[in-house]
């Protein structure tokens, strides 16, 4: 059997949002949530089922769609190095925000993203960087009064002091 990258891909999103909508489901909510319109599994549950539904459709249009069957997958061109590092990268954003707290993780995890990519001019790597985190900061902990640790680092020096 011939699988095209279009019809892979949505397999890969397929997967990615059926796991993601069985660890919604494990989401512990206090007591009472389960009967609120909005608690803490509506946003994922919901993302997980738009994800499953449109790489689902990806998939049932790519397998309509004629393909050269000759043809077949080529990974010819693409940069696997600079996936992996975008993932380590990723990895290093979700410990970094146990310890430094949200806003300075983001703020480090954009910059070293748009410098994987290949912007290396220090004013644009701030401008594209800081504002939008501290937006992202203001929407959830200002607006929606998300709690955002600080972070443990931050906790241990204004104790310390």
């Amino acid at each position: 059997m011939f699988l095209s990258k279009d019809q892979i891909g949505a397999l890969v999103f397929l997967t990615l949002s059926l796991v993601y909508g069985y660890y919604a489901g494990q989401i512990s909510m206090l007591p009472g949530d389960e009967f609120e319109p909005f608690n803490a599994r509506s946003l994922p549950t919901a993302l997980a089922a738009l994800g499953g539904l449109f790489s689902f459709l990806l998939l049932i249009g790519s397998s309509l769609s004629p393909v050269r069957r000759e043809q077949g997958v080529q990974l010819k061109g693409y940069d696997f190095a600079l996936v992996a590092k975008l993932l380590v990268l990723i990895v290093l954003f979700g410990l970094a925000l146990k310890w430094i707290g949200f806003l300075l993780s983001t703020f480090l995890f954009l910059i070293g993203g748009y410098w994987l990519l290949g912007e290396r001019r220090p004013k644009t790597l701030l401008l594209a960087s800081l504002p939008f985190a501290l937006v992202i900061w203001f929407v959830l902990a200002q607006l929606l009064d998300i709690y955002l640790a600080p972070g443990a680092l931050f906790t241990l020096l204004s104790v310390g002091g």
